[in-house]
């Protein structure tokens, strides 16, 4: 009779209707259809104007960064602050 193989060799039935593809099937035109900004942006974080580069696109990034501050040191006296109040025994 021979060898038999002892696992199937048909393909399993599809779980998902839809079947999935490679990157390397895909054609260069499909796969980004925007603008590269890599080069753009290169050049304003690379400009010699002393700002730090979390600050150097302008309002937004310093809106966000003084935000960041604020609440950084808000949390850290609202800590202190309940820190003192538990180490002080309550009145009975």
């Amino acid at each position: 009779q021979g060898l038999k193989p002892i696992v199937s060799t048909e393909s399993p039935a599809l779980i998902f209707g839809t079947t999935t593809k490679l990157a390397s099937d895909l054609p260069a035109t499909d796969s980004f259809l925007g603008k590269n900004k890599v080069p753009d942006l290169q050049k304003l974080f690379q400009r010699a104007d002393g700002l730090p580069v979390h600050l150097k696109r302008g309002v937004p990034d310093k809106l966000l960064y003084r935000t960041t501050m604020a609440l950084t040191i808000g949390g850290t006296i609202y800590c202190l602050v309940a820190l003192y109040m538990a180490s002080q025994p309550r009145n009975q």
